[in-house]
């Protein structure tokens, strides 16, 4: 399918992050993986590591991000890459909602920290 209306994405929940998986295997796609991400107000974030490496683009609002340690905020416009097995935490401190829009690969897997949580997020399968 090379056309993917925004009324058929799948749409997840989790951490109180809403996901709407565009692109994925359910999609047909074979390598890449793509998907919204909507973070309400004072949303906070939660620290993971991912298999492989990650892109987003804010697309609105500000979101706080950390990186092995390296805190900053990433507003509207700004891309983000994550590499492969870096400490992450993406959360939403502002008043307002905040969106991006995600992509890494097809398989990508997270671990939650602390205590290892292992997770297969299904908008990245």
């Amino acid at each position: 399918m090379t056309h993917l209306p925004s009324t058929e994405a799948r749409v997840f929940q989790l951490h109180g992050v809403t996901f709407s998986s565009f692109v994925s295997s359910a999609t047909g796609a074979r390598s890449i993986a793509g998907w919204r991400a909507d973070f309400a107000p004072t949303t906070p974030g939660r620290p993971h590591t991912m298999t492989e490496e990650e892109v987003f683009h804010v697309l609105a609002g500000a979101l706080d991000v950390e990186i092995d340690g390296d805190r900053f905020t990433a507003h509207t416009g700004d891309a983000v890459l994550v590499p492969a097995g870096a400490l992450l935490t993406v959360g939403n401190s502002m008043d307002e909602p905040a969106r991006a829009w995600v992509t890494s690969v097809i398989g990508m897997n997270a671990s939650m920290h602390p205590g290892g949580e292992e997770l297969a997020p299904p908008w990245a399968q």
